[in-house]
C-alpha cells in the first residue's frame, strides 16, 4: 500500500524535459530585435543634411547645414524680429531734460507778478515774474543825480582851467596856479565816471527785477506765487524763503539716464547709435547715441551712469518716465 502511494507522487522523467523549440524561437526574436535596433542607431553618410521647407520651397538633400541655417533665416517660417537685428545689448532708464533750469532772484525781494502756470509754453526773452522795485527805482534817481552833479562839477573846472591858462598866457598867474586847476578836472572826471558807474549798477539791478525765460521752453514748475519773499541764499529749514521761482526746460532737448552694468561697459561707446522706445509707447521707437559717459564709476552699485541723446524727441516722450534703450552694433551716429 505504501508502495503505491509513493509511486503515485513520482514525476515522470519525460515531463522534466523542457520544449526546447520555444526556447529557441525566444532567442531568436531578441536577437532580431537587437540587430534591427543596432540597424537604425548606426550613423548613415546622410544623416548631416535635412531636407526643409519654406515659403519658397524646399531645399534639396544635397545642401549641407550651414546653407540650411542660412535658408531658415532667409524662408523659414521661424522668421528673425527685424527690430531685434543689429542689437548689442538693451537697457531701461529714464527720460530727463538734458538741461533743467531754476530761475532765481539776485537779491532779496518780494513777487509782485507772476505771469506763468506749470506746463505753459515760454520763449527766450519772455517776461515771467515781476519783483518789487520800488527800492530799485529810488536808488535809479539817486544815482542819476550824482551823475548830474558830478558832470556840472566837470564843467565848472573845465571853464576855471580854460580861464587860468588864459591868465598865464598873459603872464598874469604862474605855471603852478595851471597845474592845479588841470588837475582839478582830472579829478571832476574821475568823480563823473565813478557816477556813471553807480548809475549802471542801479540800472542792472533794477532791470534784475524783471525775470524773463533764458531758452525756449515750457515751465515743469511754479515754484513761488505773488506776494512772497525769495533769496538767492537759502537759510536754512523749510519755512524760509524761497531760493527758486520758476523751473523751465526744453522739451525738444531729451536724453535718457541710464545706470549701465559694469559688465556691459564693454558693449558701450560714445557717439554709439541706439534706438529708444518709451515704456508708455512701446510700437514707437526714436533713434539716439551715447552722448556722455560718465568718467566716475558708483562703486556700491557696480553701475555707470550713461546717457543717450534722443533725436527728434516728440510729444510722446515726457521726462521721468521709463524708456527702453537698444545699443546698437556699427558706426557712430552722425547726430549733433
Amino acid at each position: 500500500m505504501d508502495a503505491d502511494k509513493l509511486r503515485a507522487l513520482e514525476i515522470n522523467p519525460a515531463a522534466k524535459e523542457r520544449p526546447r523549440g520555444a526556447v529557441w524561437i525566444i532567442f531568436l526574436g531578441v536577437l532580431v530585435l537587437s540587430a534591427v535596433a543596432a540597424y537604425f542607431a548606426w550613423p548613415k553618410p546622410g544623416d548631416d543634411r535635412r531636407v526643409l521647407r519654406g515659403k519658397t520651397g524646399g531645399l534639396t538633400a544635397g545642401q549641407s547645414a550651414g546653407s540650411s541655417t542660412a535658408a531658415i533665416n532667409a524662408n523659414s517660417s521661424v522668421a528673425v524680429d527685424p527690430k531685434r537685428a543689429g542689437v548689442v545689448l538693451t537697457v531701461s532708464g529714464y527720460i530727463i531734460n538734458r538741461e533743467r533750469i531754476e530761475l532765481s532772484p539776485r537779491f532779496l525781494g518780494l513777487v509782485k507778478w507772476i505771469g506763468v502756470r506749470k506746463g505753459d509754453t515760454v520763449t527766450n526773452g519772455q517776461v515771467l515774474v515781476l519783483l518789487d522795485d520800488a527800492e530799485q527805482q529810488a536808488h535809479v534817481k539817486e544815482t542819476e543825480g550824482r551823475v548830474t552833479s558830478a558832470r556840472t562839477a566837470l564843467e565848472k573846472a573845465t571853464l576855471d582851467y580854460q580861464r587860468m591858462k588864459k591868465l598865464i598866457a598873459s603872464n598874469i598867474e604862474t605855471r603852478q596856479n595851471e597845474d592845479d586847476y588841470r588837475l582839478r578836472v582830472e579829478s571832476a572826471k574821475a568823480l563823473l565816471h565813478e557816477a556813471e558807474g553807480a548809475l549802471e549798477m542801479a540800472r542792472a539791478h533794477l532791470d534784475w527785477t524783471v525775470i524773463r525765460s533764458t531758452i525756449d521752453g515750457v515751465v515743469l514748475e511754479k515754484l513761488v506765487d505773488a506776494g512772497e519773499l525769495v533769496t538767492p541764499q537759502s537759510f536754512g529749514g523749510a519755512r524760509g524763503p524761497s531760493t527758486a521761482l520758476v523751473a523751465i526746460a526744453d522739451p525738444k532737448d531729451l536724453q535718457v539716464e541710464i545706470d549701465l552694468n559694469e559688465a556691459d561697459l564693454a558693449k558701450v561707446s560714445r557717439r554709439q547709435k541706439c534706438r529708444v522706445s518709451p515704456e508708455a509707447y512701446p510700437d514707437r521707437a526714436y533713434d539716439g547715441y551715447v552722448a556722455e559717459i560718465a568718467p566716475e564709476a558708483n562703486r556700491q552699485k557696480g553701475t555707470l551712469q550713461v546717457k543717450v541723446q534722443i533725436l527728434h524727441p516728440d510729444q510722446y516722450l515726457t521726462p521721468e518716465l521709463s524708456a527702453k534703450v537698444d545699443f546698437l552694433a556699427g558706426g557712430d551716429s552722425q547726430g549733433k
